[in-house]
C-alpha cells in the first residue's frame, strides 16, 4: 500500500517510537506555520503557545504517548467547530469576540488520540459556500495558484495540508465542503456518511453536514473514521443503533467494481475541458485496474433538485437570523445589544440567502418541508440505482480553478447565486441524501493544478470508497506531489 512517508500515521509512529518527541513535531510545526502563512492565510487564530504545552504534556506522560494513535500529530480546527476556550468566528464579524466554551465530540476524539492543536483553519462565513474568502480574515490562497481559490468551506484546512504547514486538518462537509478543497488543493478528502462517525455539534436542515478531516493518505483518513465511528457505536442506543461500525479499513479492493461514470451535473451541464481531460484519465485508469466502467447515474429532477438543495442551504442563517436576539448576548458579549442592525455585521452572501429563505416561506410557506420530502424520495432512487452500480464516478467540480474574488461574498447576490451553483452541480446531492463521497486527487491539469475526481457510493458504504482509494493512491500516487507555496 502506498502511503505518504510524512503523513499523521509515520509522524505518530516516530513520536510513539521515541524518534521524535511530541514538542519537537509541535515546534517544526510551527516554524513551518510561520514561515508559510502569511503567503497563504489559513489560519483563523493560533494557539502555538497552548499546544506547546500540551505537547510536552504529551511527552511526560509516556503511557499515554505510547498508546496514542496519533500521538504528537499537530492539526487544525476548522473554525465552525468548538474546541474549549479557543475562538469559534464560524468566519463571521458577528462572533469575531466569541470564545468556545466546550469541545465537541470530533475534535474531542482527535485530542484524546494525541493530536496537538495548533490553531483554528479558516472558513467563509458559517461555511456557506465553495470559496473562503470571509470578510472577517479575508481569502485563503490556494498554495498551487496563489490567485486561485482554495475551495471551501474547509478551505484553510486544506490551504495548510497541502502547503505542509500540518498533515491533518480537521474539516466538514455540508454540500462539498470537504471534496471541493480537497480537489482545489490536491489532497485526498472524504464525506462520509451521515450517521457514521460523530456529526458537528451543529448541523444543516436536513442532517446535511458531517465533520471529518482532510488528510495527504487514504490510510490518515481511515484511522481517524475508525476512531469515530467506535465512540458513535459506543454511544448509540436501542432506538438509534445506526450502521454497524466500520472499522480501520486498512486494504485496498480486490474484485472488479461496476462503476457508473456521471460526467453531467444534476441539471445536466458538463465539465469545461481541463475536467473532462481529467474524468477521461481516470475511466482509464480504473479500466486498466480491473473495473467495469459504463455511462449511468441515477435519475433526479435536477430543476427541482437545486433549489430544494438551497432552500436547505438557506436555512442555516434564517435560523440564525432567528436565534441572534436570544444568542448575542452571550456570542458578542452584549456589545450588539443597543445594535438595531445587527445583520449588518453579516457578510453579504449570508444575508441574501437568510432573504432569499424567507421569501420562499412568505410565496409557499412549508418549503423546508418539501426539500425534505424531495430528498427522501431521491434517497429512494439513489439505493436502487446501486442494485447495478457500487460506485458512481463524475467530477468534484465544473472547472478546475476558480480565481479568487469570483465567488467572494460581495458580489451581487444574484451573481454570486448563480456562479455557485454552475461550480458545485455535482457535491450537494450526496449531502442531501446521506451517501458517502470522496474526492481523491489523481487528476492533473498540463500546468500541474490538481484536479480531484469524486467516486460516491450507496448510503453507509464508506468500505468500498476506502478500499477504492487505497487502490488509486498504489496506482497513481499523488503524496509526491507539492505546490509551489510549500513549507
Amino acid at each position: 500500500m502506498a502511503a505518504e512517508p510524512n503523513d499523521a500515521t509515520a509522524l505518530a509512529e516516530q513520536v510513539r517510537g521515541g524518534g521524535l518527541s511530541a514538542l519537537e513535531a509541535t515546534d517544526a510545526a510551527i516554524a513551518r506555520a510561520e514561515a508559510i502563512e502569511p503567503q497563504i492565510g489559513a489560519l483563523a487564530s493560533a494557539r502555538f503557545e497552548l499546544a506547546r504545552a500540551e505537547a510536552k504534556a504529551l511527552d511526560a506522560d509516556a503511557p499515554r504517548k505510547k498508546g496514542a494513535l496519533f500521538a504528537g500529530v499537530p492539526f487544525l480546527v476548522k473554525d465552525l467547530a468548538y474546541l474549549k476556550g479557543a475562538p469559534l468566528t464560524f468566519g463571521s464579524r458577528l462572533f469575531r469576540d466569541y470564545r468556545a466554551s466546550s469541545t465537541e465530540p470530533v475534535i474531542q476524539t482527535a485530542l484524546d488520540a494525541g493530536m496537538i492543536a495548533l490553531g483554528k483553519s479558516r472558513t467563509p462565513e458559517f461555511g456557506l459556500i465553495g470559496t473562503t474568502e470571509p470578510l472577517l480574515h479575508g481569502p485563503t490562497r490556494n498554495p498551487w495558484n496563489p490567485d486561485l481559490s482554495a475551495g471551501g468551506s474547509s478551505g484553510g484546512a486544506a490551504a495548510a495540508v497541502a502547503a505542509g504547514m500540518v498533515p491533518f486538518a480537521h474539516a466538514s462537509d455540508g454540500g462539498g465542503s470537504i471534496r471541493i478543497p480537497a480537489s482545489a488543493c490536491g489532497l485526498f478528502g472524504l464525506k462520509t456518511s451521515r450517521g457514521r462517525g460523530l456529526g458537528p455539534r451543529r448541523s444543516a436542515p436536513g442532517g446535511l453536514s458531517v465533520s471529518f478531516c482532510l488528510t495527504r493518505s487514504v490510510r490518515d483518513a481511515a484511522q481517524f473514521l475508525a476512531l469515530l465511528d467506535a465512540r458513535r457505536v459506543d454511544a448509540a442506543t436501542d432506538d438509534d443503533p445506526g450502521p454497524a461500525e466500520l472499522g480501520f479499513v486498512a486494504e485496498p479492493i480486490n474484485r472488479p467494481l461496476r462503476i457508473a461514470l456521471a460526467p453531467n451535473t444534476v441539471l445536466g451541464q458538463g465539465p469545461d475541458p481541463e475536467v473532462a481531460d481529467a474524468l477521461a484519465a481516470a475511466v482509464k485508469l480504473c479500466q486498466e485496474l480491473g473495473h467495469h466502467v459504463e455511462p449511468a447515474a441515477p435519475v433526479f429532477d435536477g430543476a427541482a433538485a437545486v433549489p430544494h438543495f438551497i432552500t436547505l442551504w438557506a436555512a442555516i442563517p434564517d435560523m440564525l437570523r432567528k436565534q441572534f436576539p436570544l444568542i448575542r448576548p452571550v456570542a458578542c458579549g452584549g456589545r450588539f445589544w443597543d445594535w438595531p442592525r445587527y445583520e449588518e455585521a453579516l457578510d453579504p452572501w449570508t444575508r441574501g440567502l437568510a432573504e432569499w429563505f424567507r421569501r420562499q416561506e412568505e410565496e409557499a410557506p412549508g418549503a423546508l418541508d418539501r426539500a425534505r420530502t424531495f430528498f427522501r424520495a431521491a434517497a429512494l432512487t439513489y439505493e436502487q440505482f446501486f442494485d447495478r452500480f457500487d460506485v458512481i464516478l463524475s467530477p468534484v467540480a465544473r472547472r478546475a480553478r476558480l480565481p479568487l474574488g469570483e465567488q467572494a461574498p460581495t458580489v451581487p447576490f444574484e451573481t454570486l447565486m448563480e456562479r455557485a451553483i454552475d461550480y458545485v452541480g455535482y457535491t450537494p446531492t450526496h449531502n442531501a441524501i446521506g451517501a458517502p463521497a470522496m474526492s481523491a486527487p489523481i487528476g492533473w491539469a498540463s500546468d500541474g493544478l490538481p484536479i480531484g475526481l469524486q467516486f460516491a457510493a450507496r448510503r453507509h458504504d464508506d468500505r468500498t470508497l476506502l478500499r477504492l482509494a487505497y487502490q488509486l493512491e498504489a496506482a497513481a500516487p499523488w503524496a509526491h506531489r507539492r505546490p509551489p507555496l510549500s513549507a
